[in-house]
């Protein structure tokens, strides 16, 4: 059988809650994750290491707060403003380039109004080794967004390469050592004729002369990596090629399918909204909702609502659902602060959403009163919410629940949201995905969001 090509790749239509999907992706964890290999350093150390890759990115991040303004349709910084952030951060006007492109992949920095932001990530930062893993690893995912492909490459055989570098990744990881080049270029060759027979496609053309465009881009795709720190540097373009800490990890994380972390259940009832809805997002409903109850009970019914809307605006997706899960314990008091959000455009699908619930409506009837433009942009939340928190197949599961028809419609419709995680939601859906055809379809998506539609 051949992959579905982008044009007739159809979704299929799926009767599901957006916060229930948020649950899901929260809940599901497994409860005796596999070991790492032997020798893979600690969680606190892997952090430490993802912190110094991301350093001029999160300095960077830091200092733009509130003082970027109106960036380019790419989100490239502005020259005056790339001026001054290079001097504020003591990096050259190259460095603070690449440094504000990381920030944005990795989540570290968002666009609202074209104004920057930051992202939630970059709070937790300093004290949460989570959320310096998980950006990490979308910057890990994004390496061909961050280091572009050369300008005369072909872009097919761009696209060919990008999708078998999870195979020269997996070498790499398997044979716990350095692999030399011309073994990780044989298999480049074998895995792109191997895509090249599964769609029906004729075989890559034999290089001519001595210019090799696949060896010219298997050295693209290793700088790459190198750059996101998923490979040791290397002496000359000759030497073998060895993963860092980091990128095994992530390897290894990518193929066992599990969560990067899972903190234990204690009691919240002092704690903050937002402590309390981090703690419970590792919880089933059930006893969620028990802390909720408990939560809320300790405190003036008006001043928790606000405290829980308070925390749904932030940058955090996992968050914003959850949020309303704890007003459905709620109930009908919370419905005029609800109601009041409604104007908002980061909080409207949800408020309209649970206040559908609460009036009884039926989930078709609920879903009818979402626009599409904002059941499109709840859909990127949500999905938002799962690259963060969930395993990769509750992601390629999120696909389904698009209200789109088709995948082209879906993504020509995300593009549209202006949704500050869309990239990275494309970036992580096209890594996660199995199709290969729908694979690549994304990526390009995603190329194009990051880079403006150029």
């Amino acid at each position: 059988m051949t992959s579905r090509s982008q044009r007739d790749t159809r979704l299929r239509l799926v009767d599901d809650k957006p916060i229930a999907a948020v649950r899901r992706a929260a809940s599901a964890r497994r409860t005796g994750p596999p070991r790492p290999p032997e020798g893979t350093p600690g969680s606190a150390e892997l952090a430490a290491r993802a912190r110094a890759v991301l350093a001029d990115a999160v300095r960077l991040a830091r200092w733009a707060d509130g003082r970027v303004r109106h960036p380019a349709p790419n989100g490239a910084l502005p020259a005056d403003s790339l001026q001054q952030a290079a001097s504020a951060t003591k990096l050259t006007e190259d460095q603070a380039r690449a440094a504000w492109d990381r920030a944005r992949l990795a989540g570290l920095v968002e666009l609202y109004d074209g104004t920057a932001r930051p992202g939630w990530r970059l709070r937790a930062w300093d004290r949460d080794d989570t959320a310096a893993l998980r950006g990490w690893v979308a910057l890990f995912d994004a390496w061909s967004l961050c280091h572009l492909a050369p300008a005369d490459a072909d872009a097919s055989l761009v696209a060919e390469v990008i999708e078998a570098a999870p195979q020269l990744l997996s070498l790499l990881h398997l044979s716990s050592g350095p692999v030399a080049v011309p073994v990780l270029l044989d298999l480049l060759r074998q895995r792109v004729a191997e895509l090249r027979t599964e769609r029906h496609e004729p075989p890559a053309d034999d290089p001519a002369g001595t210019a090799d465009p696949l060896a010219a881009l298997l050295g693209w795709t290793l700088d790459a990596l190198v750059a996101v720190g998923a490979l040791r540097p290397r002496a000359d373009e000759r030497a073998d090629v060895a993963l860092t800490a980091l990128g095994n990890w992530a390897v290894w994380v990518k193929l066992e399918q599990i969560c990067v972390a899972a903190q234990g259940p204690a009691g919240h009832i002092e704690q903050s909204a937002e402590d309390l809805l981090r703690a419970c997002a590792q919880y089933s409903p059930g006893p969620a909702r028990v802390e909720y109850k408990a939560w809320l009970a300790a405190r003036p019914v008006r001043a928790a609502v606000g405290e829980l809307l308070e925390v749904a605006r932030g940058d955090d997706p996992l968050l914003r659902g959850l949020a309303f899960e704890a007003l459905r314990t709620v109930g009908a008091p919370a419905e005029p602060a609800v109601r009041s959000v409604t104007g908002e455009p980061v909080l409207r699908p949800y408020a309209l959403l649970w206040l559908a619930e609460q009036e009884g409506s039926e989930p078709d009837e609920q879903a009818a009163l979402l626009t599409r433009e904002e059941a499109t942009w709840l859909w990127v939340d949500t999905a938002a919410a799962v690259a963060d928190h969930g395993e990769s197949h509750l992601l390629v599961g999120h696909l389904e629940t698009a209200v789109q028809d088709s995948l082209p419609s879906l993504l020509d419709e995300v593009r549209a949201t202006g949704h500050p995680r869309t990239v990275q939601v494309l970036v992580a859906l096209a890594s996660a995905h199995p199709d290969p055809a729908l694979a690549k379809a994304v990526r390009r998506a995603a190329f194009e969001v990051h880079r403006g539609g150029e």
